[in-house]
This record gives structure tokens, sequence and C-alpha cells, in this order.
């Protein structure tokens, strides 16, 4: 099993998610990580069109014990048309390609090769499948999961059984999508973003006792909800990609208090809590910036007394069953 580090690093801030930043910037995020002991990277293709997976294969070519995941189930198609001065799926990225969904054999084949010319490396360690569900391809569901299960995995599983990569996954934001997956196939980790959070824990009832019976992992991804857990409900909070609605925003005002009354980072508390359940192979929040690599890891680090947590169940502000840390969880051994 791979030993993911606790902290990794999400790069999909790499490809200008939100708001651009420069190629210089990206470089000393990267640098900045390597240097305070961060070892795992998670990219993908959809991550500016390309870019996440440039700046971050300049960055790590050559340092030795990296380990990169990346994705599947998107090409990249160049589209001289591309609208390269907006945002196109939340990307603000000059390159100029598409994407387009393929989970067919070819098409897992084509994007892990593709992704390694991209990247310049020899190897990819996980390969995810991206955004794969009902809640994203809605009606389109049943082609694109019949295309993975009929030949997508048969590549994945290919490539692994022959050593081009470690492990595989899938990397969504639908819990419900890992427990059908792992009733058709095996895989080694899952990338689940935003399902098992501070302020979400739809994942916690299903979904996370059967990865522990499919001898599997979770990277947790999303643990700021697109927001909210990271900057507080306080301005223009946003959750789960759109504007906070009011009952989220008054549960994070809740919360909040909880913080104040003993003295912890809403952050903090957002990023020790997923770390704190078992099966938490890492978390991976999106980082964009020297500075941010450090105040991640002071939040990881932050003292946060076992009262809290109670305070937060006694509240039924998180699920009762829900793993709380017993102790600071802490990366300095990481």
């Amino acid at each position: 099993m791979l030993d993911l580090g606790k902290l990794g690093f999400g790069a999909g801030s790499l490809g200008n998610l939100g708001r651009r930043i420069s190629d210089a910037d990206a470089a000393d995020a990267v640098q900045a990580a390597l240097a305070s002991g961060i070892r795992y990277f998670d990219t993908a293709p959809l991550y500016g069109f390309g870019l996440s997976e440039r700046r971050l294969g300049d960055a790590v070519r050559g340092v030795p014990d990296v380990i990169v995941s990346s994705k599947v189930g998107r090409l990249l198609v160049p589209d001289a048309l591309a609208a390269t001065e907006s945002l196109r799926d939340g990307f603000s990225s000059p390159m100029p390609f598409r994407s387009e969904y393929d989970y067919s054999y070819d098409g897992v084949m084509r994007s892990y090769e593709a992704s390694l010319q991209r990247l310049g490396l020899a190897r990819i360690d996980i390969l995810f499948v991206h955004d794969i569900g009902r809640r994203t391809h809605g009606a389109n569901h049943e082609r694109h999961w019949r295309a993975l299960f009929e030949g997508g995995y048969r590549a994945l599983d290919e490539l692994r059984s022959r050593g081009d990569i470690t492990a595989i996954g899938l990397g969504v934001n639908e819990w419900e999508a890992c427990v059908e997956a792992m009733n058709e196939a095996q895989f080694d980790l899952f990338l689940l973003a935003g399902r098992y959070t501070l302020l979400d824990q739809g994942a916690l009832a299903l979904m996370l006792p059967k990865v522990a019976s499919h001898g599997a992992r979770v990277v947790m991804a999303g643990v700021y909800n697109s927001g909210i857990l990271a900057t507080g409900s306080a301005g223009d909070p946003h959750f789960d990609y759109a504007p906070a609605a009011p009952a989220i925003i008054s549960r994070t005002q809740a919360i909040e208090a909880v913080c104040a009354k003993f003295d912890v980072p809403l952050a903090a508390a957002a990023l020790q809590f997923v770390l704190a359940h078992p099966l938490a192979a890492a978390v991976i929040p999106g980082i964009a910036s020297s500075s941010r690599v450090f105040q991640t890891r002071a939040l990881v680090d932050y003292p946060i007394p076992a009262a809290f947590w109670s305070s937060l169940k006694d509240l039924a502000l998180i699920a009762e069953a829900a793993p709380v840390p017993q102790h600071a969880v802490g990366l300095r051994s990481t």
C-alpha cells in the first residue's frame, strides 16, 4: 500500500482554478511543498485543460520518492475556438483544448499516455476515474458506466497488473458511485471530494464501511466544501461549487461559535476532522502558493482539545459515529 504521507497537494490550483497564477508562483508552491516534506501530488487533465499536469511535471521532474496521481475519463481535444480568456469548467487557462468524456478501454489508455506526455514523467503512480456517476452524467450515466466496466476498467487493471501504475480508483464527489463501483470490480483508493467533511458526512454510513471491507482507503478532497470551511460564513461563502444556502451558512456559523469558544481555526478543524477517520490515506487541500503550504501544515498541526469535538457532537453538528482526533493529528513525523 502506498504511503501518501497524510498531507498531500491538490494541484487543481496549478491549473488556474478560479483565477490565474503565474508559472513562477505555481513552481514556488510545489517547491515549498517538497521542502516541507509533502510527497503526494494529485492532478488531472481537466485541471486547466492540461496546465496543471504541465506545471506539476516541470516542478517535480527528477525529484525522488514523489507520488503522483492523475485521472482518466476525459480526453483533451485541440480547440482553436476555445474561450481561453474566460472561465471554463472553473479554470482560467490559456490552454486551447476542450475536454470530452471517454471511459472506454482506448480512451483510458489514450488519457494515461497523454498525461505522461504532459507531465513529462516516466510514471504515474495512481489513476483515478474522474467524475463518473449519476449526479455528473444524468441521463448519460448508464452509457458511461458501461463504457467503464466493459472496457475502461480492463485498461486500468492491465496497467496495474503490469506494474505501470500502483493503484487505481475513482475520483468523484458522489459517494454512491464508489459504492456501486465496488460491486463491479476491485479498487485500491477512492478520492472523494466534499462528501466527508465537517458539513457533509454523507459517506459515513454506507460508503466508508464498504471501503473498509473492500480493502481500500480514501483520499480526502474538497474538505473545505468549495471554500466555506476555509473562509468561514462571512462575505460570499460557497458550498459545493455554488453560493452557500442559508441552512449551510447557519450550520457553519454554529461550528464557528464552537471554534471561537475553544480558539480553534475553522480550517484546522476541517482538516483534522477528515484525517481522524482510520480510512483516510491523505488529505489534499488545494494549494496555490508557497505561503499556503506553510499555513496548511500549521493548521494540521494546530492543537485542538478533545472537548472541542465533544461539543460538536453534543450540539449535533457532526455525526455521533464520526471518528474524531484523540489528540492533535500532527505531521512532524511524516
